[in-house]
């Protein structure tokens, strides 16, 4: 197993009884330090009939420094624009995660906006965490003749620093990951054994947009090119499908992200294989982030308790928020706040290695799996 590997720590967010907005679930939450120091998350919060609005609550900790429960403080974002919405009544606001951007000097959320198209990445800002103006739509343009406008996406993250895009130009990076059709698990999964992997349609990508006119116009930071395949699916527990899931944040060896594979469940004799969501590492290099230093080989987390077995989506570990521990003097040590089965919000620790452990998993330029 990897030297990666997450320790839990518990439940810190479940459904409150009888509260409407939660009837469907706590889950997915983005997680970052506010200007006070302390740590909020911003769940997903799920009425009946499936509808999503983005909440904020903060982080209770006990005397050791543990995670170990949540204050609610209200909603951050409700729906309220036309790609927040679907006409049957779904939709919504779902999946933040949420950097505060040294440049900008400005906290970016990255969400999804469920409407009648179909999931879509969003952005908005805030200074503060309790306001925040919506960017809207993340718009990409083509590549390669690959056309990435009208598809839908999902589970995007930006890093906290400038990085320089291919031609040198200082950007705004943002990893995200494309749901071509055909490439859902639930779409994968119907080719048994091993399969061979459409690169361009079924991997996580960094793309980047200048911030030469961010400070002029905030809409600006939209729109992205510059695109760069960054990682597909390879292991066999996650051979059906990968996506983003922590953002980035910089350890001692280069860019952290912690990612999501979906692979299978061993399936009685007759019966369909059930889907299962683990945990991945990713290590990309501090100076060119399109480079991966380190990428494991097993996961670091799988449903394995009942909390993460049984819920709204059985058998699922999501990671989505990290926090790094600076405020106990650690700075090798971080949080990892994740949906467990859909339907409630966990924690689990990571101490990074001094060294990258040896044997990594490559992301060869044709894969299989």
């Amino acid at each position: 197993m990897s030297d990666f590997q997450l320790r839990r720590l518990g439940l810190v967010m479940e459904p409150e009884p009888d509260n409407p907005l939660e009837a469907e679930g706590v889950l997915n939450p983005a997680a970052v330090r506010g200007p006070d120091g302390q740590l909020y998350l911003f769940p997903r919060l799920v009425a009946q009939g499936n509808y999503s609005r983005i909440g904020i609550a903060r982080v209770v900790f006990d005397a050791a420094g543990d995670p170990v429960g949540v204050e609610r403080l209200g909603i951050a974002l409700e729906p309220e624009a036309d790609f927040e919405h679907r006409h049957d009544g779904t939709g919504g606001c779902e999946d933040p995660r949420i950097t505060f951007v040294e440049p900008l000097r400005r906290y970016v959320m990255t969400y999804t906006a469920y409407s009648q198209d179909g999931p879509r990445i969003a952005l908005a800002i805030s200074e503060d965490l309790f306001r925040w103006q919506r960017l809207g739509l993340a718009t990409f343009r083509p590549y390669d003749c690959i056309e990435f406008e009208g598809i839908d996406n999902k589970d995007a993250s930006v890093f906290p620093i400038a990085i320089p895009d291919p031609s040198g130009q200082a950007s705004l990076a943002i990893l995200q990951r494309p749901l071509f059709p055909g490439t859902r698990p639930e779409e994968t999964a119907c080719h048994p054994g091993s399969r061979l992997v459409d690169l361009d349609r079924e991997s996580i990508w960094i793309s980047y947009c200048s911030m030469a006119m961010a400070d002029c116009a905030p809409y600006h930071l939209c729109h992205f090119g510059s695109h760069h395949r960054l990682a597909s699916p390879v292991a066999t527990w996650e051979r059906l499908k990968i996506g983003g899931g922590t953002p980035p944040i910089m350890t001692r060896h280069g860019w952290l992200t912690i990612y999501h594979g979906v692979g299978e469940l061993s399936a009685s004799s007759g019966s369909a294989p059930e889907l299962c969501y683990c945990a991945g590492v990713l290590v990309l290099s501090a100076t060119f982030p399109q480079v991966i230093r380190y990428r494991s080989r097993e996961p670091v987390l799988t449903p394995t308790s009942l909390q993460e077995r049984q819920g709204t989506v059985p058998n699922v570990v999501f990671p989505t928020g990290i926090d790094r521990r600076d405020d106990l003097g650690l700075p090798d040590r971080f949080d990892v706040y994740y949906g467990m089965a859909d339907r409630r919000i966990g924690v689990a620790r990571l101490d990074v290695p001094e060294r990258l452990p040896p044997g990594a998993l490559a992301d060869p330029s044709q894969a299989k799996v």
